[in-house]
């Protein structure tokens, strides 16, 4: 992955249990991990790379990533089958979203384009 001069070139998240994280994000949206020791897991096939620090619960904060669907209500029901809570959907100019946390507490949301856009 190429790195650009001051654009976002990595996320990460707190998260309790790996395990569990790493079979939420795996199944609800298909990310793959790279394990970096006991303590931490790499993802890639998110358009972003990341990772995820274990061991730490996250703290609510102002951030919010936002994961892009072609799908929105095909990727709502993998959030929630994989064990996601969604907690707030919104309607805006040019589109549509929806909040949840995953099994973390990690607070993200989804969104599409307005059909007509």
């Amino acid at each position: 992955m190429t790195q650009t001069d001051n654009h976002i070139d990595y996320v990460e998240f707190a998260a309790e249990n790996l395990a569990a994280i790493k079979t939420f994000y795996s199944e609800a949206f298909g990310w793959v991990f790279e394990d970096w020791g006991p303590g931490y897991a790499s993802f890639s096939g998110s358009g972003l790379a990341g990772g995820f620090r274990g061991g730490e619960a996250p703290v609510p904060g102002s951030t919010l990533v936002i994961l892009y669907a072609d799908d929105l209500d095909a990727a709502e029901a993998r959030v929630a089958a994989a064990g996601g809570t969604v907690i707030e959907r919104e309607d805006f100019p040019g589109g549509r979203r929806f909040h949840f946390h995953d099994p973390a507490g990690n607070r993200l949301a989804v969104w599409t384009k307005a059909e007509d856009a």
